[in-house]
């Protein structure tokens, strides 16, 4: 996605506010490829009613700027499930009402029954998720709403690390992002980039984080895509 100066501005709100609420941090932290990053994101500790009415903000309108025709929401559990309610909410505070859904761990089988919850999954529906560390969670999300007879046309997640996935210990040429976008063919929104995190690290504008840009770049040196 080609971003214009005023989505570069939004990224760099974005990251600034996941660094300010702690949910964006600096340190050495082991991923789930094995590496050893000088970063660490966890939507998980946007736990407060401000901070993710905040983060549904900044969803929506990198929705609403993407292009991106869809439906209604789906959030892939668990993370997914508060997502997709907070930036529902959101879109319609901006005067843009679509209904969601969202899927259960285990199949219930008394009341409703089934996997899926919400509203019925039909349309073009977008899917929403913090980020895509190997597409695993964004084909699981592809085949319930396939199986649902709708159909997938994107994925909104906060933070593309930018980074080559792997598999099996094993660096692949292209990231967890890219592999949705060209194997799976759904388009990608993401709120912010590692390209926006080093922007934001940039020495020149904040020299007090000039040890953190310098781990961060070289570690993109290293595993960027």
């Amino acid at each position: 996605m080609t971003t214009s100066p005023a989505t570069d501005a939004l990224a760099q709100d974005f990251v600034r506010f996941a660094v300010d609420a702690g949910v964006l941090r600096f340190g050495e932290f082991k991923t789930k490829a094995g590496r050893l990053s000088p970063y660490f994101f966890n939507a998980g500790l946007f736990d407060d009613g401000a901070k993710l009415g905040r983060l549904a903000e900044f969803y929506a309108r990198r929705l609403l700027a993407s292009g991106i025709e869809f439906d209604m929401l789906f959030g892939p559990a668990y993370k997914g499930i508060t997502l997709a309610a907070a930036v529902a909410i959101e879109l319609a505070r901006l005067g843009r009402n679509v209904p969601f859904a969202y899927n259960r761990k285990e199949a219930k089988d008394h009341g409703e029954g089934g996997t899926l919850v919400g509203a019925p999954v039909a349309g073009r529906v977008l899917i929403i998720d913090d980020v895509i560390s190997a597409g695993t969670s964004v084909r699981e999300s592809i085949s319930m709403i396939q199986a649902a007879g709708a159909t997938p046309c994107g994925v909104a997640i906060a933070l593309d690390r930018q980074e080559k996935a792997a598999e099996k210990g094993v660096d692949m040429p292209w990231s967890a992002v890219q592999y949705v976008q060209q194997e799976l063919g759904l388009k990608v929104a993401a709120i912010a980039t590692l390209s926006d995190l080093l922007q934001y690290l940039n020495p020149t504008a904040a020299p007090g984080l000039t040890t953190h840009y310098q781990a961060v770049a070289a570690y993109r040196e290293r595993y960027g895509i």
